[in-house]
């Protein structure tokens, strides 16, 4: 017969006694490889730009970019999102398409760089191309058509493949979009381009830093092609299309606040799921560090845990590189 046990016979604190003890049985990890760092490069800088709503981070020249590609490379990164900030925009956002447009030299320039050793993205979206910062062209109402849109992702798409982009990330929220890319993508050749849908991205407050960034010209808002920061079903019905479009990889954005949503939808997807932990959240916990309010490094590092906990293969964060020295401590 077994001796009486004390009270309380039950101890979880006999798995935190000490790191080594946290280490073996931690639930969640986050390793270099599951980070992906995005980055800006601007036309005609003679050195980088810092961004001032985003301490740390510039519009990068492209020399700089070139460097901070192989820093990730070196530090084991998963992959880096290229963003284009072009000197001249307009209607259509040509500078999406052409080849010697900014951001696809700058996806020459890194893929010359880092080659194969990490996986180089581009943003597929107009926003930062056209004059009236919008992620697709405008009818004559002023309204964003989704339709005429489709076809200048589809170039765009194949531009960036073209230019050395192993994943091109369709970001505009445009019905169909998924779908169109793969078929031009196809078509020229480029079967074996990856595409990560941005299927799940909010109408979200939080990408205020992000407009200073990419020198926005948006006019108005993008409620009407973004989703309702209200609704989760809405979502999955989001990733699902995109899915049967061939979509390869699905994100959620913004990440911190929507880690319910991200749950739901790594529960469901069949693919890896990315999210994004965007420029307001990167704000956010910057500010609160300069002032002394939190532990900076302690504080990154919980925010990207709750991002994989609540189901992210692949987190977007601007702190990917520096956060790689981080993960053994």
């Amino acid at each position: 017969m077994f001796p009486p046990r004390s009270f309380p016979a039950d101890r979880p604190r006999r798995l935190r006694v000490n790191p080594g003890i946290r280490r073996l049985v931690a639930e969640t990890e986050v390793r270099p490889r599951h980070l992906v760092l995005p980055v800006f490069v601007a036309e005609g800088l003679d050195a980088p730009r810092p961004i001032t709503s985003m301490p740390g981070v510039v519009q990068h020249t492209r020399e700089s970019l070139r460097k901070a590609a192989a820093e990730a490379a070196a530090a084991g990164v998963g992959g880096i999102m290229l963003f284009g900030v072009p000197a001249r925009r307009d209607a259509v956002g040509s500078g999406a398409i052409d080849p010697e447009g900014i951001l696809n030299v700058a996806l020459a320039d890194v893929r010359a760089e880092v080659g194969d050793a990490l996986p180089v993205m581009a943003d597929t979206c107009l926003d930062e191309f056209t004059d009236h910062g919008h992620c697709g062209v405008l009818d004559a109402d002023g309204a964003v058509d989704n339709d005429a849109t489709l076809p200048i992702y589809g170039e765009m798409a194949v531009a960036q493949a073209r230019a050395g982009a192993h994943v091109v990330a369709p970001s505009g929220m445009m019905d169909g979009q998924v779908g169109v890319i793969r078929a031009a993508l196809d078509d020229a050749g480029f079967a074996d381009t990856a595409i990560l849908a941005y299927s799940a991205k909010y109408a979200s407050a939080f990408y205020g830093p992000f407009r200073e960034a990419v020198d926005s010209q948006l006019q108005g808002d993008r409620r009407t092609y973004q989703q309702d920061p209200a609704n989760a079903r809405e979502a999955a019905r989001e990733v699902a299309l995109d899915l049967d479009e061939g979509a390869d990889i699905v994100m959620v954005k913004p990440a911190m606040g929507y880690l319910d949503v991200l749950r739901r939808v790594a529960d469901g997807a069949d693919v890896p799921v990315a999210a994004y932990q965007v420029s307001g959240e990167y704000a956010m916990i910057s500010a609160a560090v300069e002032r002394g309010w939190l532990d900076r490094e302690r504080t990154i590092l919980e925010s990207l845990t709750s991002i994989r906990r609540a189901g992210a293969d692949v987190v977007l964060t601007y702190w990917a590189t520096e956060a790689t020295a981080w993960l053994d401590r």
